[in-house]
């Protein structure tokens, strides 16, 4: 006697499967040539999962090499599983030419191109070159080694103790104060500047080195 519902939790896990599949092989294209995705089957102890919605868990985070996915089941969505998979992609990344000392700023001349699989490198690798060129090293790089993202920092814009300038602005209103900051910082990063009434705010600093509270 042949199980219907046996059967139709399997059709269910099938199109479960595929689901994520789909939903990862999006997310690696943009990563290299040739991605390989092998999806482990969810638990049959499990209910079958009405209306996948795959979603990645650490959203920012390349998906390479052992990762869990996460899937909202049901109508509502209000159910979340996890599968796992490993994710192979054999792509191009970048390595030291040479030595590079603690402290230099990261040219293009300073890089060699390389491919291989992705999904052995380090969660930390980074495989862009514009992510790498214009940083400086925070600690000695070997040769052939590739750039992790503790091995490097945007190059400072402002130094802790500087006065700089601090925009306040909106829709409708722009303010500007000056102030000390706290801490050094790059352009992009979020860093504490104090006034002279005491008064302690968080803003960000653009490529001008100007400070900007954003409303």
């Amino acid at each position: 006697m042949v199980c219907l519902a046996c059967f139709s939790s399997a059709q269910a896990d099938d199109a479960l499967m595929q689901q994520v599949h789909q939903f990862l092989y999006q997310q690696t294209q943009p990563l290299g040539e040739e991605v390989v995705i092998d999806v482990r089957p969810p638990s049959p102890h499990l209910p079958p999962c009405v209306q996948p919605e795959p979603f990645l868990p650490n959203a920012g985070q390349s998906p390479l090499g052992r990762v869990s996915v996460g899937v909202r089941c049901g109508e509502t969505h209000q159910q979340v599983r996890y599968l796992q998979a490993q994710i192979d992609v054999i792509g191009n990344y970048w390595v030291a030419q040479h030595d590079i000392n603690r402290g230099t700023l990261i040219t293009p001349d300073m890089l060699v191109e390389q491919s291989g699989n992705l999904g052995k490198l380090s969660s930390q690798a980074l495989t862009n070159e514009e992510e790498i060129v214009g940083k400086v090293a925070q600690r000695q790089i070997r040769s052939g080694s590739t750039f992790l993202t503790h091995f490097l920092q945007t190059p400072s814009v402002v130094e802790r103790g500087q006065r700089v300038m601090v925009i306040a602005q909106g829709n409708a209103f722009r303010v500007s104060r000056e102030g000390e900051v706290l801490e050094s910082g790059g352009v992009g990063d979020q860093v504490r500047v104090r006034f002279d009434t005491r008064e302690i705010v968080t803003a960000r600093i653009n490529e001008q080195g100007i400070l900007v509270v954003d409303f």
